[in-house]
């Protein structure tokens, strides 16, 4: 698995991103194992350091929890931490520039959402 580093972001950054979207997403449940730094690091073709700096970002967060001589597991709550941590990004961050964009477009709010409604039904789940 060679991965595709954006030059703009850390590498630590983006492989702390992956195993959050992985939590998120469910391939690492709470309770389990993940891959061990040194096969990640491996894998990936990047320094075991550089692992453990995204691993520990997420121990530090309470996502992970490192259990000696075992590994690290993914703690209870962590997809629900992550997600919280998501919205929180997503409304602070992206949904202003969103809004702006909007705006600049001559688009109304209550015609913005009318459009998410009608582009939401046609991916089979209406509102």
């Amino acid at each position: 698995m060679t991965e595709q580093w954006n030059d703009n972001l850390p590498i630590y950054r983006q492989i702390r991103d992956r195993v959050a979207r992985l939590i998120m997403d469910g391939t690492f449940p709470a309770g389990n194992a993940i891959p061990s730094v040194r096969a990640v690091a491996s894998e990936s073709q990047v320094n075991h350091l550089t692992v453990g700096k995204a691993y520990q970002e997420l121990v530090d967060e309470g996502v992970l929890e490192m259990r000696r001589g075992l590994g690290m597991f993914v703690n209870a709550g962590a997809r629900e931490t992550l997600l919280k941590q998501e919205r929180e990004a997503f409304v602070s961050e992206e949904l202003p520039a969103t809004l702006e964009r909007i705006k600049g477009l001559g688009i109304s709010i209550d015609d913005f959402i009318s459009m998410v409604k009608v582009t939401d039904s046609q991916d089979g789940e209406p509102q």
